[in-house]
């Protein structure tokens, strides 16, 4: 089964695809947002290509599980997905994934590639392997 993360933000929105088998993830291109809104009829155009079952948006808390000013945005995003393309929406916690893509990207390619990587998308990628690892035992 396909599936479809994002990794929610005020500019970019980090986008990555895997598939349950082998609960692997790889990043794809993100999307850029405007006013605090994405191109929907981008995202339309990626969930056409790719045909995924459910999408999975990366949900930000604090270390303590509160909410962040950001966590209703990433909620009303992850809301309209739902009910503009009628699939089925996971809210996946992604407390310092964007830290762990930064970290990743710089001890694989140094420093210099931390400004030229699509560190969202990494970071969708680690939201969408750790939903996996979740859910794995409830069969998804």
């Amino acid at each position: 089964m396909i599936v479809i993360a994002f990794d929610f933000g005020l500019k970019h929105i980090g986008v990555a695809v895997g598939e349950n088998i082998l609960k692997k993830g790889r990043a794809l291109n993100k999307l850029s947002v405007h006013n605090g809104n994405p191109n929907w009829n981008n995202i339309k155009i990626l969930l056409k290509n790719w045909q995924p079952q459910f999408l999975v948006v990366g949900l930000p808390l604090n270390m303590d599980g509160t909410k962040q000013k950001i966590t209703k945005k990433a909620e009303k995003f992850a809301y309209l997905l739902k009910y503009k393309f009628n699939i089925i929406v996971f809210l996946h916690n992604e407390c310092l994934s964007t830290k762990e893509a930064r970290s990743l990207i710089f001890h694989k390619h140094g420093f210099k590639a931390l400004q030229k990587n699509n560190i969202h998308s990494i970071a969708a990628v680690i939201i969408l392997e750790s939903w996996f690892n979740h859910n794995s035992l409830l069969g998804i």
